[in-house]
């Protein structure tokens, strides 16, 4: 046996010890909404097997999708596909060597953020006044 002490070697960053910052929780959330826009497409293909298996079932689904918490989990699903999809825009401008700035980048971020809840709120707005 030696008598040689173990190296100090670096340790690798991690959540503990990153300052968590709107970029970044925004850049999670994109990563969650891509899993929630899978779970909202099942629910889809849920809808579209019920319209053809019968009518009966069908009512059944549409009840769902009409009580308080089918809307809730049909305005989550809204909102994440608007998410997911102004994160892509967003990264898609990054993608083009542009952005990168600090402040370009938080004034990206808060557009990213106020964008995708107006937006949603806005398509579930004129969606109620359509149906009325």
């Amino acid at each position: 046996m030696s008598d040689m002490k173990p190296v100090a070697r670096p340790l690798s960053p991690h959540l503990q010890i990153y300052k968590p910052m709107l970029s970044m929780m925004m850049s999670i959330l994109h990563r969650i909404t891509g899993v929630a826009i899978s779970g909202g497409l099942l629910l889809l293909v849920w809808w579209l097997t019920a319209a053809a298996v019968s009518d009966d079932y069908f009512n059944l689904v549409q009840a769902f999708f009409g009580h308080w918490f089918g809307r809730l989990v049909l305005f989550g699903f809204t909102w994440a596909l608007i998410h997911h999809a102004l994160g892509g825009l967003r990264h898609f401008v990054w993608d083009t060597g542009r952005g990168f700035a600090l402040p370009t980048v938080e004034k990206m971020v808060w557009l990213h953020l106020i964008a995708g809840i107006g937006l949603t709120l806005a398509v579930w707005i004129i969606g109620y006044w359509v149906m009325a």
